[in-house]
């Protein structure tokens, strides 16, 4: 194994354990009733004073919202190409390695999300249309982290062009930076849930480009 590949592994198994700790001690630390209908959240008092300070943006949420739909496409293009080659080649390991991986990198993904719909570390600071929803991690920027990056990644290895493939990459990043700040100044997450956010889908990226960078050539 190539040394770049170990510090990969090295960094994202460190990233993954630390978001472990990190929504570990957002529920046992500080953890006070200061949610909507006296729902609690850990680091209550940093939580109340970034929210404060940011206010909340509903227009900004519903942008974010409308724009977490791209992330989506991604994923149905990426699928749909691995669908016509496992069409076209007549076996499902025949499709690319990276396309593979990605598959199972999206499932991952889908898993983790579902779980913490199902195993609610806290809800919003506000009410969406009355009702308290789950709020940690911050799925869009989960989405927009873990998606957007291994799309470059795809992309990086797809267009032959360097200029076209850095305007493609700058342009993603970008979309990515909107979405996370856009996200946080919106208001409708806890700072703690962004934080959460960014750790889990930095060390799941950083886990699959490790983990694709294994091909054997």
């Amino acid at each position: 194994m190539k040394e770049e590949n170990k510090t990969d592994f090295r960094i994202a198994t460190c990233m993954l354990i630390a978001f472990v700790m990190w929504t570990a001690a957002i529920c046992f630390v500080d953890v006070q009733a200061i949610g909507p209908q006296e729902s609690t959240v850990g680091f209550a008092t940093i939580n109340q004073f970034v929210h404060n300070l940011t206010g909340v943006h509903m227009s900004l949420y519903t942008l974010t919202d409308w724009l977490g739909l791209a992330p989506l496409m991604f994923v149905i293009g990426f699928g749909t190409l691995g669908l016509i080659q496992w069409i076209k080649r007549k076996h499902l390991l025949k499709v690319d390695y990276n396309i593979l991986i990605l598959g199972g990198f999206y499932i991952v993904v889908m898993a983790v999300y579902v779980l913490f719909e199902m195993f609610v570390v806290n809800y919003r600071p506000v009410l969406i249309n009355g009702y308290l929803e789950a709020s940690y991690p911050s799925s869009t920027t989960m989405l927009v982290m873990c998606v957007m990056p291994t799309a470059i990644m795809q992309f990086n290895t797809r267009i032959k062009n360097n200029v076209l493939k850095r305007f493609v990459a700058s342009a993603i990043i970008a979309f990515i930076a909107f979405m996370v700040i856009g996200r946080f100044v919106s208001g409708v997450h806890w700072f703690t849930d962004i934080i959460g956010g960014t750790l889990l889908s930095a060390g799941l990226v950083l886990m699959y480009r490790a983990i694709i960078s294994l091909e054997v050539k």
